[in-house]
């Protein structure tokens, strides 16, 4: 039975990926702990804690395909123990008495928090691949677009002229630093726990150490200097890592939905046959894949903020911090990898409209150039004079429906200082486009430069 939008067949692509359901599927969970145990096993035997058959026994047994689901939920609910009836299971299929030696001086979180970790580090490999896919198309836009003149806007209005390509520049810049943050954050992260009941590994005995260290090495991760059981900060950080990629996503998202607006239709979204956009009007195209990605972004954030609720825990250990995280954690990774894969979808396919554009900044009828003229006018006649005299042509101008260019033509001072050719070529938005070329530059050649791009 199918109940969340991440299991529902109708909707769990808008939610998630493939490729993450599956990292986070149960199966998987279940999976990642038995490596766990059987990597234990095997640091005990070597060390002579255990007997070498037992490692061997276990290991060879460390299938999650062998676990019945059914029987293991049943069990769970009987005994109120999220692991135990996986470890009873688990026993029962380990050769003669090799099963006795599952689990030696382990304990629950020590297992759970360190298969988070790995199912964690499984979603980032797949969280760098698709940002640096992001960033491709990013590139590719920004160099593409890089003299397509649009309007710029602040407060929702137009302001000044820029380029399509600037603002994929803006937005790949940004990316890049999320990029550098993943990477950043995989020494804090990538850490596991074999710390005992209350963290101080006596269960483990006297080669307690080198327990977990042959263990974690063996897992790939690194080894904590100390317990980190009630310390959640660092799954807190990187739920909140991804919130700020959400939040970079959600705005790309967002914007590109607001682009797509009749009344400005500046970009499109890809178009499929088939694709539909009303049960009632058969002419919608909607901007569903930009609007998803907005959405999603909401959903990230506030499973993020429950892990840094997490963060408040009780002594050596809390149950109700920790078991938010199963249910956040996930969460957050799934969501953030649908909004990966979408946004790099979204821009692979996008089809941006330069003569659009172009009508769209004419609109003002040459209004967004008045900070140009202001300076240069100034330049003749004093910075205050001359936003004084641009002001009141443009207010005026406005009031009657004139072109900018007839509104300073109509300016006596404005007129008399500024000749024919001057006003034309002032009102001109492809000449006040600043250092957007340079800017631009300086991003791709860094980016490039870096090689994140072919991650």
């Amino acid at each position: 039975m199918s109940v969340s939008v991440f299991d529902m067949q109708a909707l769990q692509h808008l939610w998630s990926s493939e490729e993450l359901r599956r990292i986070f599927s149960e199966t998987n969970r279940i999976q990642k702990w038995l490596d766990i145990e059987a990597a234990l096993a095997a640091a005990q035997a070597r060390l002579g804690i255990i007997p070498e058959e037992a490692a061997r026994g276990i290991a060879g047994q460390a299938r999650a395909e062998r676990i019945d689901l059914a029987k293991l939920g049943a069990e769970t609910r009987r005994i109120k123990h999220s692991l135990v009836p996986t470890l009873r299971q688990f026993q029962a299929l380990c050769p003669g008495e090799t099963g006795q030696w599952l689990h030696y001086g382990a304990t629950t979180q020590d297992i759970l928090d360190t298969g988070m970790v790995l199912q964690i580090r499984d979603a980032h490999a797949a969280f760098l691949r698709d940002i640096s896919a992001i960033g491709r198309e990013l590139a590719r836009l920004a160099e593409a677009h890089r003299g397509t003149v649009m309007a710029g806007r602040t407060h929702a209005v137009q302001a000044l002229p820029i380029t399509f390509g600037h603002k994929c520049a803006i937005w790949l810049d940004e990316v890049e630093r999320h990029h550098i943050r993943l990477k950043e954050i995989e020494p804090r992260i990538f850490v596991g726990l074999l710390v005992g009941a209350v963290g101080t590994q006596a269960s483990y005995g006297p080669e307690a150490r080198a327990v977990e260290r042959l263990t974690l090495e063996g897992l790939g991760l690194a080894v904590p200097d100390i317990s980190w059981a009630p310390a959640r900060d660092r799954f807190a950080e990187y739920a909140n890592l991804l919130a700020l990629i959400g939040g970079t996503l959600g705005k790309i998202g967002n914007e590109l939905l607001n682009l797509q607006r009749n009344e400005i239709a500046e970009v499109e979204e890809g178009f499929n046959e088939g694709k539909l956009g009303s049960s009632t009007m058969p002419h919608k195209r909607n901007p569903v894949l930009a609007e998803n990605i907005a959405c999603l972004s909401r959903a990230l954030r506030y499973s993020a903020t429950l892990m840094t609720e997490a963060m408040v825990a009780e002594h050596e250990r809390d149950g109700i911090a920790w078991k938010t995280e199963w249910k956040a954690m996930p969460e957050c990774c799934l969501i953030a990898g649908a909004m990966l894969s979408q946004t790099a979808d979204l821009l692979r396919a996008l089809r941006v409209d330069a003569d659009a554009m172009r009508r769209n900044l004419d609109v003002m009828r040459g209004y967004v150039l008045s900070e140009r003229v202001m300076l240069a006018l100034g330049t003749k006649v004093g910075k205050q004079n001359a936003h004084e005299w641009v002001y009141e042509a443009s207010m005026h101008g406005i009031e009657n429906r004139l072109d900018f260019a007839d509104a300073m033509r109509r300016h006596p001072r404005i007129a008399a200082v500024l000749e024919e050719e001057e006003i034309r070529s002032l009102t001109e938005p492809a000449g006040y486009l600043g250092q957007i070329s340079a800017s631009i530059d300086r991003v791709l050649a860094r980016v490039r430069e870096s090689g994140w791009l072919n991650d």
